[in-house]
Parts: structure tokens; sequence; C-alpha cells
């Protein structure tokens, strides 16, 4: 049985670095640039451009890093949610301007939630309803574009609120993303199921996964190896999937990634 090939998150400066090693597999490639709104409002034009011409002969899967810092997808300000709608917007539009067939975005639920949202019982439909709101135009341009948008876990404690979200905003361009780190943070300092319950709990729901190491205290974003995740228990159940998730190594050194790459290699569960 072939084993799954890695990607990684990188940066418009640390892509020169792993270009041989993205293309010596054509693996698959997040551009971490076009979350940032500095960005986003400036010349992203030409930042993409230089991606574009630093991944040519690049064949693999394409995904960005779409917008997240200083806001939430399920806000209940209406003048919030418009901002966070253009935000998105323009996280799509650097998408199809550089070929992206995915978009990472936040999942709303929090720590907080979890205790709380069933005190009254409209809350989750409402919380629902917000994320509906905000993201009708984001996903109608998704579908347009072709570009699958992924809700990645932040501080979900309960690995199936952001499963059953993605699937109440019915659209075949709506998946879920599994953050590693986060999903041991919540196993770890919060009580949340282990990480490979997470993947189980998503099954081909999951689409993409950022691969990275924690010791359950902090979001480290450590190389595989580093850190006290089960990662044969993860990749077991990662293997029982048919979707074909994008396997993203997203570290917070990108110097570390080939380390990281060949610490899951060594235990053979990837390439």
């Amino acid at each position: 049985m072939s084993k799954p090939v890695l990607g990684a998150a990188l940066s418009i400066k640390s892509i020169p670095a792993h270009r041989d090693w993205l293309l010596e597999r054509q693996r698959d490639l997040e551009i971490q640039d076009f979350f940032r709104a500095d960005l986003l409002d400036g010349d992203w034009r030409s930042a993409a451009s230089e991606i574009k011409q630093m991944l040519s002969g690049h064949t693999g899967r394409l995904g960005i890093h779409g917008p997240f810092w200083g806001f939430k997808i399920d806000s209940h300000d209406p003048l919030i949610r418009k901002a966070v709608t253009k935000r998105l917007l323009q996280g799509l539009d650097a998408a199809e301007f550089l070929g992206a067939t995915q978009m990472v975005i936040h999942s709303p639920f929090t720590t907080w939630d979890h205790n709380n949202l069933d005190l009254y019982p409209d809350n989750r439909g409402n919380l629902v309803e917000r994320v509906k709101t905000t993201l009708a135009e984001v996903i109608a341009r998704a579908e347009t574009i072709g570009c699958e948008v992924v809700i990645e876990n932040i501080e979900d404690k309960d690995p199936r609120d952001r499963v059953r979200l993605a699937k109440a905003l019915e659209s075949n361009k709506v998946r879920v993303s599994l953050d590693t780190g986060h999903a041991n943070y919540a196993h770890i300092s919060t009580g949340a199921p282990p990480v490979d319950y997470y993947v189980e709990t998503a099954g081909d729901m999951l689409t993409h996964v950022h691969l990275q190491d924690t010791d359950g205290f902090a979001d480290r974003h450590w190389a595989p190896g580093e850190g006290n995740i089960p990662w044969v228990a993860v990749f077991r159940a990662l293997g029982r999937l048919t979707s074909n998730p994008r396997l993203i190594l997203e570290l917070r050194n990108h110097d570390d990634v080939r380390a990281g790459a060949a610490h899951l290699a060594a235990l053979g569960l990837a390439e």
C-alpha cells in the first residue's frame, strides 16, 4: 500500500528553500501569505505573481490559508459579518489568481461554547444561521471558481461541532480541516478526545490536515516528533479515509519542514 505524500505550508520567503522538495514529488502546498489584512488591502497581485513564478513546474495541489486575524465567522454584529465576508472574498480573489483549489478558514467554536452553547435551545441553530449569513457570498464564489473552503478546528472541544456546521452549509465546496496541534491542545488542556478521534469523527468530510506537534499546553507548531502527539494512531485513522486529504506540515520554523517529514517517513507513515 502506498504511503501518503506530505506537503507543506510555506510563505513567499520560504518557498525558494523548499522548491526542489516540493517538485520532487509534486507535493501539496499551502501558501501562508494571504491571511494578512495589510497584504490583501495592498498590492497582493504582485506577491501572487512572484509566487506563481517561483512555482513554475509545480503540479501538486495548491491552497491558501484564508484571513482569520481579528474576527470570527459567527459574529452577532451585522457590521462585523460584512467585514468578515469582505475579507474572505479577498482571500478567494487571491486563491483564484493563484489557481488555488482550497482555502482554510477558522472554526467559530470555543471552549466557552462547549460549556454554554446548550444553555438555550436556539443557540446552536442561531450560530449556524449567523455563519450562513457571513459565508453565503463566500460559498457562492468558492463554488464558481472551484475552490474548496475548509473549516479548521481552533478551540473546538467536540470534534462533531465543526463537521455538523460544514454539513449544514450544504455545499460540496465546504469541508473540514484538522489541525493536529490544536486538537492535541484541546485534548490535554481542555479534556477533548485524542487527535485520532478528530479524524474518525470527520470521516470523509476531512480534506485538509495541518500536521504540527505540540506538548498539549500551547500551539507550538513543532515538527512531528518534538511533542507528544501519537502519530501512528493519527495516520492509522487517516488511512481509513477515502477523501485523500492534503497533509500539510504547518510549522513555526519553516526550516524544520524536511526534518518533520523525515520523522514521519522514519515511522513508516508517509513520504
